[in-house]
């Protein structure tokens, strides 16, 4: 008896001799991959590599001799390059510029007379695409009288198609800059290349970034550059690090006037455009000080559900609203099955301002 029990403590004074050592070399690990996480954010490169993650694993199954199986280690081995990945990401998270720091104060973005990230939720509306003077001034005007301040409008337009409409570039930002100053409103339209900010900058009051180009980091460089707010879109694969990260790009050129969007994920669902993700809106209001708009038009690409989801939008946190919005839907270029009509965007509007000053 008295053996076994000698024999036992031996046994319990090698397995904590071991454990140590297994948390020497986790150590170890951590502190090469939390280095390997650095070099990739410098590169632009996604924390997981799946491929690279495989041939690791395999590896370390061909040179395991046992005694413990195979789909244990293989499971041990995910586990902890699973908790890998989740610490490099922490690791940057830590470091963003973009953070909420405790007691931080959240970001006020002033456009130029209309605030954005303030005690009152902001309106955006206008049209997917600038298309003529009388759409825009005659959908403008019926925005104004509703107490939208920003005038949205497309006029180089990124579609899935090389054949669908493009918008009409020089010619739809003059049209946005004269109808603006005509209505006292701001404008956002979309930047899609570095070379078209200096233009787009003599016509816009803010410049937004599509989804698609989320991951543009030339683009993002540059616009941190400029002294004009941004309006950052999710990209609709991007994880909500992705998003702060993609933000980083451009608070790091020196431009801290940035307001992210939320814009709908694309998830496996069918019966919306997009999954709107409504938990993204706290987690960034917490994550960040960076003020948050929810396009409601793209994330549904419906029109049927948009005041119960812009009600949900506000209420979860968000700083503002974007909409499109057409006098004549059935004859827009793009998007016209999610373009409110002017009745509908009055409803729209109507609706909120029972919860909401706007």
């Amino acid at each position: 008896m008295e053996d076994n029990e000698n024999t036992l403590k031996a046994l319990r004074q090698e397995m904590s001799a071991a454990n140590e050592d297994i948390m020497t070399q986790l150590n170890r690990f951590f502190s090469i991959s939390n280095r390997i996480g650095m070099v990739k954010d410098r590169m632009g490169l996604p924390h997981f590599d799946p491929v690279r993650e495989s041939e690791m694993l395999k590896e370390v199954l061909l040179k395991n001799r046992g005694p413990m199986p195979m789909h244990i280690m293989q499971r041990v081995f995910m586990e902890i390059f699973k908790a890998s990945v989740e610490e490099m990401g922490a690791g940057t998270r830590r470091k963003l510029k973009v953070n909420r720091f405790p007691g931080q104060n959240s970001t006020v973005i002033d456009a130029d007379g209309v605030i954005i990230g303030g005690a009152r939720p902001v309106l955006i509306g206008g049209p997917c695409a600038v298309e003529y003077m009388d759409q825009l001034l005659t959908t403008a005007t019926h925005l104004k009288s509703l107490g939208v301040h920003i005038l949205r409008g497309g006029a180089f337009k990124p579609r899935t198609s090389p054949y669908s409409f493009q918008g009409l570039e020089e010619t739809a930002l003059k049209m946005l800059k004269e109808v603006a100053e005509t209505l006292d409103m701001r404008v956002i339209t979309e930047v899609m290349s570095p070379s078209d900010i200096g233009l787009i900058e003599q016509y816009a009051d803010i410049l937004q970034v599509g989804t698609r180009n989320m991951y543009n980091y030339p683009l993002l460089k540059e616009l941190g550059k400029i002294s004009k707010p941004v309006m950052l879109k999710r990209g609709f694969m991007a994880t909500i690090d992705e998003f702060m990260l993609a933000a980083e790009y451009i608070y790091n050129g020196g431009n801290e006037q940035i307001i992210l969007c939320e814009r709908g994920i694309r998830t496996f669902e069918t019966q919306t455009r997009n999954t709107l993700d409504i938990s993204a809106i706290p987690i960034l209001k917490m994550e960040t000080p960076l003020p948050v708009i929810v396009d409601i038009s793209h994330s549904l690409g419906r029109k049927d559900i948009v005041l119960p989801i812009a009600h949900a939008a506000l209420a979860a946190g968000a700083d503002g609203l974007m909409f499109e919005s057409h006098f004549n839907p059935p004859m827009a270029l793009c998007d016209a099955e999610q373009q409110l009509d002017l009745t509908e965007a009055e409803n729209l509007v109507r609706y909120l301002k029972k919860f909401y000053e706007f």
